[in-house]
């Protein structure tokens, strides 16, 4: 199974606590937005994602779970 991160920009106010969880995958823009990658989440991370998602303060960030060939 793979996962993927997502961010609803027009709920993100760019707090920055994803990439404070998860800085080996998410960055940030000038204005602390994340910079989330189109790929999935390396399962060496895979822990991490689910709670960067639940701790997200404006629930902009979604966890896509499913097979990709």
């Amino acid at each position: 199974m793979s996962l993927r991160l997502r961010v609803n920009m027009i709920k993100c106010t760019g707090h920055g606590l994803c990439a404070e969880l998860m800085p080996e995958f998410i960055g940030l823009d000038p204005w602390g937005y994340p910079i989330v990658p189109r790929a999935d989440v390396p399962e060496d991370l895979a822990d991490l994602a689910p709670r960067a998602v639940s701790d997200c303060p404006t629930l902009a960030l979604l966890l896509d779970r499913g097979d990709r060939d």
